[in-house]
């Protein structure tokens, strides 16, 4: 099994980030009961440096998918994505969705022909996964209609994976008496999808 980790913990605490506390705790309890997979991650690093797609890039890589060169460093990410058996994506609740290097990266991913297609019946996914889990943290409360988990939950829909799951750890600066309460119970919610099989 390979889970694949996107780590968009892009936050002005560090180390002290909410949002990582999640992915740790994710991380840790799916190494601990899925002891034989194999983990990739993308760091922040990674995700802050891709460009999005202009013109020119977006024919090129029209031009190389329209002769199925999948091998094109182009999609790479994309590749990466879609031999996934398991994903987890991490990213702070920002602006009522999430950093701009995330969706970024989802434009990196999102290719035509390799990660889903189309048909007369509409689109298909293509990639591996058997579930995709959104880990978010943030200062306000979680709202029904959260931009980053419905646009997370469409995704994972449009990308063929079956299981979509999410934590999200808000209010933790509107009631900051009840944040480490808040943010431990969302932990343990992480820790126990980790350990599903």
């Amino acid at each position: 099994m390979k889970l694949l980790i996107v780590d968009c913990c892009v936050s002005q605490r560090g180390a002290n980030s909410r949002t990582r506390r999640l992915a740790e705790a994710y991380v840790t309890a799916f190494r601990a009961s899925h002891a034989e997979a194999e983990i990739e991650t993308v760091p922040p690093e990674t995700l802050l440096a891709l460009r999005p797609f202009d013109v020119e890039m977006l024919n090129e890589r029209d031009a190389l998918a329209s002769v199925r060169a999948f091998d094109a460093p182009v999609f790479g990410l994309a590749r990466q994505f879609r031999e996934a058996d398991r994903i987890v994506v991490a990213a702070p609740f920002w602006d009522l969705s999430f950093p701009a290097a995330l969706r970024t990266y989802i434009e990196h991913i999102s290719a035509n022909g390799l990660a889903y297609h189309y048909d007369e019946n509409g689109c298909h996914g293509d990639c591996r996964a058997d579930r995709l889990v959104y880990l978010t943290s943030g200062g306000d409360f979680e709202r029904e209609d959260s931009v980053g988990v419905a646009y997370w939950r469409q995704l994972t829909a449009m990308f063929g994976i079956p299981r979509f799951d999410y934590v999200f750890a808000g209010g933790l600066d509107a009631r900051p008496d009840t944040a480490e309460e808040i943010l431990t119970a969302s932990c343990a919610l992480a820790r126990r999808l980790a350990e599903e099989k």
